[in-house]
C-alpha cells in the first residue's frame, strides 16, 4: 500500500463490499419474509375455501330434500347446487396444486398430497348422493321417497363430515405453523441485523486505524509547517516518510520553505543595500541643504552687507548735493547737473533701501513697530514725497479727500514706504497715465487703502507680479526696478495681518491694502495667544 490511490481504493472497495453484504442480507431476509407471509396468506385462503365448500354440501343436500319431495318448486336448484358443490371442490383443489408446487421441502408437499384424500372422498359423496336422488324420485311412494333420503343424507352427513374436518383442522395448523415461522425468522433477522451492525463497526474502526488516521495525521504536519512558515520559521522541515502523494507534497513543501529561505536572504541583503544607499542620499542631501543654507545666508549677508556700504557713500552724496544746491557759490550752469546727481542718487538710494529690507525680510530681522496711526498723514507723506516724479512724468497724483480719518494699527514708516512703492510703480509702470490718485475709507474692522491709475492696467497673469523679482512686461518702455515692490508689499501686508489685491479699475488699475484697525489687531493678538496656549 505504497500510494495513497491504493489505500483509498481499498477503502472504497470495504465500504462497497459492505453494503453489497448488507443488500444481500436484506434480501434474503425480505424474500423469506415473503415467501412465510405468502404461505401463511394461502393456508388462510385455503380455510375460507373449505369453509365454503361445507357451506356448498348442505345446500346441496337440501336441494336434494326438495327434488324427492311431492311438489319439487325449483326443480333446476338441485342442478345448481350440485355445479357450486363442483366449483369449490375445484377451488380447493386448485389451492392445494398451488401449495403443493410451492412447497419447498419433500414433507411440505406430502403433507399438501395427503389432502387430495379427504378431497376425493368428498367428490364422491357428492356423485354418491346424486345418483341415490336420482333412484329415489323413480319412487312412487311419498313416504319411502322420505324415509330413503333421510337415509342417504344421513349417509351423506357421514360420509362428508369427517374430511371436511381433516382438512380444517389441516389448514388451521397450516396458517399457526407459518405465523410461528414468521416470529422465528423475524426473531434471526433481528439478531443477524445487530451482528452485521457490530460487524461493520469494527471494520469500520479498523479501516480507520489502518488507513485514515495515518493519513489524517500526515495532513495534520503539513497543517503546523505550514503555519510554521507562515509565522516566518522558514527553517520548518517536514520528513518525509512515504514515496506516496503525501510523501512527494512533503518533499515539495521543504523545497518551497528552501527557496523561501533564501529568497528571504536575498530581500535582507537588497534591503540593506537600499537602506545604505538611502542614507547615504539623505547625508547627501543634508549636506547640499546645510551648503545651499550657507549660500542663502552668504547671499543675504552679501545684499546686507553691500546695501549697508552702498547707503552711507550715497548719504553722503545726497548731502553733499543739497549742500552745493543750497550754497550761493555754485555757478548757476552746474546746478542742473547737480539736481540730476541728485535725483539719480536718491534713486539708487531707494533702490538700495529696497535691497536691505528685502534681505533684512528673508532673515527674518524686521520688527514692526505696530501701532494706532491715523492713514491721512502717511497717505499725504506719501503723496508729497512722490510729487516730484508725478510732475516730472506730467501724471496728476491726489490725495482723494475723506469726511473723517481712519486709524489702523501699523507700523508708519513701513506703510508710508509701502505705499510710496505703490505710488512709484503706478507712476513708472503705467504707460500711457495720466493720473494717479490714492483714497482710503474706514471699514467694520479696520480700513482699505487704495492706489489707483488710468493706464492700460494689469495683465492677465497679475497674480505673478507678486513674486518677488518678477518684473511685468506690456507696451512701453521696459521696466525698471528689481521687482521686488510688490513682493516686499504682500509681505509688509501680511506682517500686518491684512489683505493686498490687485484690481482692475474703469479704466486703469487698482491696488487695494486692507488693514485691520485696533480691535481687529487685539483680536488676532489674542487669537495668536490662544494658539500659542
Amino acid at each position: 500500500m505504497g500510494s495513497l490511490r491504493v489505500r483509498f481504493g481499498l477503502l472504497v472497495g470495504s465500504a462497497a463490499a459492505l453494503v453489497v453484504l448488507a443488500a444481500i442480507g436484506l434480501y434474503g431476509a425480505l424474500h423469506a419474509a415473503e415467501r412465510t407471509l405468502d404461505a401463511t396468506l394461502d393456508a388462510q385462503v385455503r380455510l375460507e375455501l373449505i369453509a365454503e365448500l361445507s357451506g356448498r354440501l348442505t345446500e346441496f343436500g337440501l336441494a336434494a330434500v326438495e327434488a324427492v319431495g311431492d311438489n319439487p318448486g325449483r326443480p333446476e336448484r338441485l342442478a345448481n347446487a350440485r355445479n357450486e358443490v363442483d366449483r369449490a371442490l375445484n377451488a380447493v383443489d386448485d389451492g392445494l396444486s398451488r401449495a403443493v408446487a410451492g412447497a419447498g421441502g419433500v414433507l411440505d408437499r406430502t403433507q399438501y398430497t395427503a389432502r387430495a384424500r379427504p378431497l376425493a372422498r368428498l367428490r364422491a359423496a357428492r356423485a354418491m348422493l346424486d345418483r341415490q336422488v336420482a333412484q329415489i324420485q323413480r319412487e312412487p311412494d311419498p313416504a319411502r321417497r322420505a324415509d330413503a333420503i333421510r337415509g342417504a343424507l344421513n349417509g351423506f352427513g357421514a360420509v362428508t363430515g369427517q374430511p371436511l374436518t381433516f382438512l380444517v383442522e389441516a389448514e388451521r395448523r397450516a396458517v399457526e405453523a407459518s405465523s410461528a415461522e414468521v416470529r422465528v425468522l423475524a426473531g434471526r433477522m433481528r439478531g443477524v441485523a445487530v451482528a452485521a451492525a457490530v460487524l461493520i463497526v469494527l471494520l469500520l474502526l479498523l479501516l480507520h486505524q489502518g488507513l485514515t488516521r495515518p493519513i489524517l495525521r500526515r495532513i495534520e504536519a503539513i497543517r503546523i509547517g505550514a503555519a510554521a512558515i507562515g509565522r516566518g520559521e522558514l527553517d520548518t522541515r517536514l520528513a518525509v516518510a512515504s514515496r506516496d502523494e503525501l510523501g512527494l507534497l512533503v518533499a515539495s513543501f521543504n523545497r518551497m520553505a528552501a527557496r523561501l529561505k533564501r529568497r528571504e536572504a536575498r530581500v535582507a541583503a537588497d534591503r540593506a543595500a537600499l537602506e545604505e544607499t538611502v542614507a547615504r542620499a539623505t547625508a547627501d542631501l543634508r549636506g547640499a541643504n546645510a551648503r545651499l543654507e550657507e549660500i542663502d545666508r552668504s547671499r543675504r549677508r552679501f545684499f546686507a552687507d553691500v546695501s549697508h556700504e552702498l547707503r552711507t557713500p550715497l548719504t553722503v552724496i545726497l548731502g553733499e548735493c543739497d549742500l552745493a544746491a543750497r550754497s550761493p557759490d555754485t555757478p548757476d550752469a552746474f546746478r542742473p547737473v547737480i539736481a540730476t546727481i541728485r535725483k539719480r542718487a536718491l534713486r539708487l538710494h531707494r533702490r538700495v533701501g529696497d535691497m536691505l529690507r528685502i534681505a533684512r525680510s528673508e532673515s527674518g530681522e524686521i520688527a514692526l513697530d505696530r501701532r494706532p496711526v491715523g492713514l491721512a498723514t502717511i497717505l499725504a507723506e506719501a503723496v508729497e514725497s512722490c510729487a516730484p516724479e508725478a510732475r516730472r512724468r506730467r501724471i496728476a497724483l491726489e490725495l482723494e479727500p475723506s469726511a473723517a480719518d481712519a486709524e489702523v494699527l501699523a507700523d508708519a514708516e513701513w506703510l508710508r514706504q509701502i505705499v510710496e512703492g505703490l505710488i512709484d510703480n503706478a507712476l513708472r509702470h503705467a504707460a500711457g497715465a495720466t493720473r494717479v490718485s490714492i483714497g482710503f475709507s474706514p471699514g467694520r474692522t479696520g480700513a482699505a487703502v487704495t492706489v489707483t491709475d488710468d493706464g492700460p492696467g494689469f495683465p492677465p497673469e497679475a497674480e505673478a507680479l507678486f513674486e518677488r523679482f518678477r518684473r511685468g512686461g506690456g507696451p512701453g518702455p521696459a521696466p525698471a526696478g528689481f521687482g521686488i515692490g510688490l513682493a516686499l508689499a504682500r509681505w509688509v501686508v501680511e506682517r500686518h495681518d491684512g489683505v493686498i489685491r490687485l484690481e482692475a479699475a474703469d479704466p486703469g488699475a487698482r491696488v487695494v491694502l486692507e488693514l485691520p484697525g485696533e480691535d481687529m489687531g487685539e483680536d488676532a493678538a489674542w487669537d495668536a495667544a490662544g494658539d500659542a496656549a
